[in-house]
């Protein structure tokens, strides 16, 4: 693996404690608290340790409940709730400081063959034509404080590619919706085992934000208090993480201080292979005095 792919692994990689526990090996990874996607990526990890490999998970729905604290180690308790002939179900608490920040639960499936339909992908740029990280970096840099731009511009494990670039920093109102090509930087082996697990990571890097745009703020506006408060994925077929998918996203409402977003993710051959849905917090705070 290349460096930041590396990374991105250890940040996610559990130590066993017993045959229902694991922890954090490695620091975690977020700014001022940990990002949710980690938490989500590790919970579902975790609950896919204590099933046979031949079964994949076909759905997940979760809660985050605290902001993670990105000093502390998590622990992840996984309840084995039931174990059938071709489907297994667990319910996974991740935990800090004695308090539950995240509740996940995940249904696993055996593979079988059975009637099979899906919706249209759109017809969008390849992601060669659209611009990378540290090109949109390089373009709006004028408008991007020095933290920022440069960790904008640093290399990444996943390479995040919209089909129409904007700055975050510069909000204006858009239709709400959006598409994004994401994919690892790197080739993977054959049989590495986790590419449902960094999807479910990445799935939580642009969706809420969706909810946004048509009110002409980004997640960087002042007095914006943003946050993940539930995250369910379905597994549609399989899925590989070093190929380019397109994330297509759109956000049917917001109001009472919540967005809501659903997401598609399709093979850049046009299979659908995994729906999204995401609400969180976006409350506009009084500007202090």
């Amino acid at each position: 693996m290349n460096e930041q792919l590396q990374q991105l692994h250890n940040h996610l990689d559990l130590a066993t404690i017993d045959e229902n526990t694991f922890e954090t090996k490695h620091q975690n990874e977020g700014w001022r608290q940990i990002f949710g996607g980690q938490v989500l990526a590790q919970a579902l990890l975790a609950a896919s340790r204590t099933v046979p490999s031949e079964r994949q998970p076909h759905s997940l729905h979760a809660y985050f409940l605290r902001p993670g604290d990105m000093k502390e180690k998590i622990s992840f308790q996984v309840d084995r709730l039931r174990d059938g002939k071709s489907f297994s179900t667990r319910r996974v608490t991740a935990m800090q400081h004695g308090a539950a920040i995240l509740n996940l639960a995940t249904s696993f499936q055996v593979s079988e063959p059975g009637l099979s339909h899906q919706i249209a992908m759109p017809e969008v740029q390849a992601p060669e034509d659209c611009l990378t990280r540290a090109q949109l970096a390089e373009k709006y840099k004028d408008s991007m404080p020095a933290e920022m731009l440069k960790r904008a511009a640093r290399p990444f494990a996943i390479d995040m590619r919209p089909v129409e670039p904007e700055n975050f920093m510069q909000a204006e109102k858009r239709a709400p919706n959006r598409m994004v090509w994401i994919r690892v930087n790197e080739t993977l082996p054959k049989d590495y085992p986790w590419h449902i697990h960094m999807l479910a990571y990445a799935s939580d890097m642009t969706l809420l934000e969706t909810s946004l745009r048509p009110h002409g703020v980004s997640m960087f506006t002042p007095n914006l208090q943003i946050a993940s408060l539930d995250h369910s994925m379905w597994f549609h077929r399989p899925t590989r993480m070093d190929e380019w998918l397109l994330y297509v996203q759109d956000s049917p409402s917001s109001s009472a201080a919540r967005g809501f977003s659903r997401g598609s993710i399709f093979s850049r051959t046009g299979e659908l292979l995994v729906s999204v849905a995401q609400e969180g917090l976006i409350r506009m705070r009084e500007p202090k005095p």
